[in-house]
């Protein structure tokens, strides 16, 4: 390579040095071609003995450079070696294919300065040492130390291994969860219940309990919805569960009925609509439970904590109660649900009841013991879905969003109680007491629930007595 100048030497060697003294050569000109380009026939050949630089500075007649020296960037060093040092490094690199492993560590030492970081790799070509400014990292790995490389690499390993590990878990996970979800689709027990009543903000459920036997040899015809319940969670705001009593009075098609009989004499969606004229919400979805259902739920539990503070011989129920909590079992939590003659508020009071029951269903049935507990968690799956009849649009998610609302709804935080009335006694021909709601209030009632202004605590004509 030829300098611009058209100067004559343009090839500059690298000063000579003593090796103990630290001393770097310093750039005085134009970097050398790398030895694989041809040189111009006026330039030179590489002589080691040669004196250049300052005056009176000479390379020394043989030098074994240290194999981790680096030279600058941009320049091209180019020692010495005595032949007894080719040789050596030759043999070396055959074997090792790497840089001379017999410099004595006392030479080692490298050059500072992001400049000087490149590493020097040893080109063999008729068995002659050209110097190269090729940086090779893997040369520089070895020298620096197999060992030390290795290291280096255990903790990158390791956290694949973990990575690996963790995507084989949620893999795992989410096969199981799958599985589960579809296993939960396909015992869903579904019938049409809902209406064309236009779309709300909040998300609405109707949760009934029916007395329907499962016996079909049963003396007993029909069913009664003797447990009404309207769940909201709204898009802001607590959730709400509020009791409709069984004696409601309604009106369809013009004939007068209590509303705990309009889905055997008129039919199911007859029964959402009377719901939705008194809330003015729509209903998005419905989920039946019977009666011998939820003693098996709870029995699936191992009981369920329920409190109530007057001591109970009720013949019509068969509840045995003492004043205080209890962890009551399937048959006695039943009975706790229906129990309403030997009670002061009647059918107000058991559906008070009938709101503690579930609320104690969901927390334990939410519970760290019952969630790590596989076996019990099939188990109240099945007594659940097996009992339980669903609205044509359910689905596992549904069913999901209604428990953490019933949660929420049931919490310190929630909204609880029953409708309005303006008369609990109401008497009319053919179908005796019955309870007149008061249709102003409990429309204003559920606007603000559905929106989610509503103050959390309890509400109701009992609440507000």
């Amino acid at each position: 390579m030829t300098q611009e100048s058209g100067e004559a030497d343009q090839y500059i060697n690298p000063p000579s040095f003593t090796p103990p003294a630290g001393r770097r050569t310093r750039p005085s000109g134009q970097v050398p071609r790398s030895s694989s380009a041809a040189a111009p026939s006026s330039v030179p050949s590489y002589q080691p003995q040669r004196s250049i630089g300052n005056a009176g500075q000479s390379a020394p007649a043989s030098f074994a450079p240290p194999a981790s020296r680096r030279t600058s960037s941009g320049r091209s060093a180019a020692p010495s070696f005595s032949p007894s040092s080719t040789r050596r490094q030759i043999s070396e690199s055959a074997h090792h294919n790497d840089a001379p492993q017999s410099i004595p560590p006392a030479r080692a030492r490298r050059s500072t300065g992001s400049s000087r970081n490149a590493s020097r790799s040893t080109a063999i070509r008729s068995n002659q040492i050209q110097p190269t400014a090729k940086s090779s990292a893997a040369t520089f790995a070895r020298s620096a130390g197999t060992t030390s490389a290795v290291h280096a690499m255990k903790p990158h390993r390791a956290r694949h291994i973990i990575i690996g590990a963790l995507a084989l878990v949620l893999a795992i996970l989410a096969i199981s969860v799958f599985s589960a979800w579809n296993w939960v689709d396909g015992q869903l027990n579904k019938t049409a219940w809902l209406t064309n009543t236009a779309d709300t903000p909040a998300s609405t459920w109707l949760i009934l309990g029916s007395d329907e036997r499962d016996d079909p040899n049963s003396d007993i015809s029909g069913f009664r919805t003797d447990t009404i319940l309207v769940l909201t969670k709204p898009k802001s705001g607590p959730s709400s569960l509020i009791s409709i009593p069984r004696d409601s009075l309604m009106e369809v098609d013009g004939q007068y009925m209590k509303i705990n009989a309009v889905a055997q004499a008129v039919g199911k969606k007859a029964l959402v609509q009377q719901v939705e004229d008194i809330t003015g919400q729509k209903i998005d979805h419905v989920a039946q439970i019977k009666f011998g259902g939820l003693e098996q739920v709870v029995d699936a539990l191992g009981g369920v904590q329920l409190c109530y503070d007057e001591d109970v011989e009720d013949a019509y129920s068969g509840l045995t109660w003492q004043a205080g909590c209890h962890n009551a079992d399937g048959g006695v939590a039943l009975a706790f649900s229906r129990m309403r003659y030997s009670d002061a508020n009647g059918d107000f009071g058991r559906n008070a009841r009938q709101r503690q029951v579930i609320a104690a269903v969901i927390q334990k049935a939410s519970s760290k013991e019952t969630l790590t507990n596989p076996k019990k968690v099939m188990a109240v799956a099945k007594a659940g879905l097996g009992a339980l009849t669903v609205d044509e649009d359910a689905s596992t998610m549904s069913l999901i969003n209604m428990a953490l609302a019933f949660k929420d709804a049931t919490g310190s935080k929630g909204v609880s109680g029953s409708v309005y009335w303006t008369d609990p006694d109401y008497y009319v021909d053919g179908v005796g007491s019955s309870v007149l709601l008061n249709d102003e209030k409990n429309t204003e009632l559920f606007a603000q629930l559905a929106a989610g202004t509503h103050a959390a605590g309890t509400v109701g004509t009992l609440a507000e007595g």
